[in-house]
């Protein structure tokens, strides 16, 4: 799709645009709308079910409007038509990952959490890697999307999606299922025990903390994401073919599957906070070696570890959500773990990554190369900040550690 977008705008900074609208948009609804939904009608499968309806047939009204400025040669508009209309779709299909992160949250324990939030992240990353060799295969040089094939598919499996879940949610209860409700039993871990007399606002208090952090992080991790491919590139660098770039790209999602069950059962066994650390570790050390890659085999190694640190992350941090998170306020307190993830569409390279090369550049002289360098560093340092808080606020509250 940005291929596409820059095919029409002619422009990087309104190409860039898609991400950071669609992931604001997405953060109003879910944060101003949908969560309390969630909450108030104890509604989780309902949202799905709507969300990737509205999303499916939405798809098909946004490809006519850009269609028609298509066929008017008008092709700037066409782009800004797609950027308009996806992130409006965004706002509806919100829901749907207000509905997801509640439903996860209710129908597993602290118990298996973890294990259940790797594996469905494992079959996600699937799911993603299909999807971008399906949209490679039918792109044709923008074809796929002028003509409508990529969109009709897209539409076709949310709707496909849409129906399974329909189907399925009759034997979901409705009524969310706290921690706190599950029956004692001789196997369960001391960790659960502790947090039955965490007291709700306690709870919130200590996810306030963790998001905090986390937004540090996703920040940090986030902000070099859209200058790497061109780091990729560059001739003072490795100077690699677009097909290296897909491998060294390929890496990290293949590193994220890798990472996903394995944080998850991780996390179930030894803690959550243990396994966040280790990915937090990975995600300060990975940007450092970019710039020491000798070969696009290191490279792909390198940048593998660091989306087996992403991949970490989300799942270890996503269990740890769902522990401490009071279970009245899932719907609305997701939303907001949800808008810090998604700080990493877009916003975090626009807003830091972007502007720090640039300014390296343009204003104080220094080689591209040497730019992008040092906006990893700040990108370790920034990690390295979000762990400190993470440590001292999150940590080291005995009931963090479930």
């Amino acid at each position: 799709m940005y291929i596409y977008l820059f095919s029409l705008l002619g422009n990087v900074t309104s190409t860039a645009a898609l991400g950071t609208l669609t992931m604001l948009m997405s953060t109003i609804g879910q944060n101003m709308l949908w969560g309390k939904i969630s909450d108030r009608h104890k509604m989780r499968a309902q949202l799905i079910v709507v969300g990737e309806i509205t999303a499916g047939l939405t798809y098909i009204l946004v490809f006519f409007l850009h269609k028609s400025y298509i066929d008017a040669g008008m092709n700037f508009a066409a782009g800004l038509a797609l950027i308009t209309g996806l992130s409006i779709l965004e706002f509806f299909w919100s829901m749907s990952d207000v509905g997801w992160a509640a439903l996860v949250t209710d129908i597993t324990t602290p118990e298996n959490r973890g294990n259940f939030v790797g594996t469905t992240n494992f079959i996600m990353s699937i799911g993603r890697m299909t999807g971008i060799i399906l949209a490679g295969s039918l792109y044709a040089d923008g074809l796929g999307f002028k003509h409508g094939t990529i969109f009709y598919i897209v539409s076709i499996m949310l709707l496909i999606g849409a129906t399974i879940m329909w189907l399925v949610a009759k034997n979901i209860t409705s009524s969310p299922r706290s921690p706190n409700s599950v029956p004692q039993t001789k196997s369960k871990s001391a960790t659960s025990a502790k947090s039955e007399d965490k007291p709700p606002k306690q709870n919130e208090k200590a996810f306030h903390w963790f998001l905090i952090a986390l937004t540090i992080v996703v920040l940090g991790v986030a902000s070099t994401s859209q200058i790497f491919p061109l780091f990729l590139k560059l001739n003072e660098g490795l100077n690699t073919s677009d097909i290296e770039v897909s491998l060294i790209l390929s890496a990290w999602t293949l590193g994220g599957m890798s990472a996903s069950i394995a944080a998850g059962r991780l996390a179930d066994k030894i803690g959550r906070t243990s396994v966040i650390l280790a990915g937090l570790s990975m995600a300060v050390a990975t940007p450092l070696l970019y710039g020491l890659a000798p070969n696009v085999l290191s490279m792909a190694l390198v940048y593998g570890v660091n989306g087996t640190a992403f991949m970490t992350l989300q799942t270890a941090g996503f269990a740890l959500a769902g522990d401490i998170i009071p279970d009245h306020r899932r719907g609305r307190l997701l939303s907001r773990y949800n808008a810090v993830m998604a700080l990493s569409w877009g916003p975090a390279g626009l807003l830091i990554g972007g502007p720090l090369a640039d300014v390296q550049t343009s204003v104080l002289g220094a080689s591209t190369r040497t730019a992008y360098i040092n906006t990893f560093a700040v990108s370790s340092i920034l990690v390295v900040s979000g762990t400190l808080v993470f440590v001292a606020k999150v940590r080291k509250d005995r009931y963090s550690s479930l």
